[in-house]
């Protein structure tokens, strides 16, 4: 008798830890690698070149936590291009970063304030 309470705790405790393993994997998944349009983290940034055309940005901008990216200035590829109307060199902006593809993009982006 003690050995068949024995097997049916080991059943639960086994099935208990398998439903369990793959939610924690995603949600540590998700942690590190935002889906474009998660609520990644904002930085901060300022414009030092727009091109339209190619709808691309070079921004030089503070530490990216959510691509363990140092600060630097870079060109980023705007998910929509209409993200990038208005700006200029010089804009001190918000936005933020994703890497989708092997191609870091801005998915977001707005004036500091």
């Amino acid at each position: 008798m003690k050995a068949m309470h024995t097997l049916a705790l080991a059943a639960v405790l086994v099935a208990s830890t398998v439903g369990a393993q793959p939610a924690t994997k995603d949600a540590d998944h998700a942690a590190h690698h935002p889906v474009a349009g998660a609520s990644a983290p904002q930085s901060e940034g300022e414009v030092r070149k727009v091109d339209l055309e190619q709808g691309k940005v070079t921004l030089r901008h503070g530490p990216l936590a959510n691509l363990d990216m140092p600060a630097m200035t870079m060109v980023f590829t705007a998910a929509d291009p209409k993200l990038l109307q208005g700006l200029k060199q010089g804009d001190k902006v918000r936005f933020t970063a994703d890497k989708k593809d092997g191609a870091f993009i801005v998915i977001a982006i707005e004036p500091a304030k």
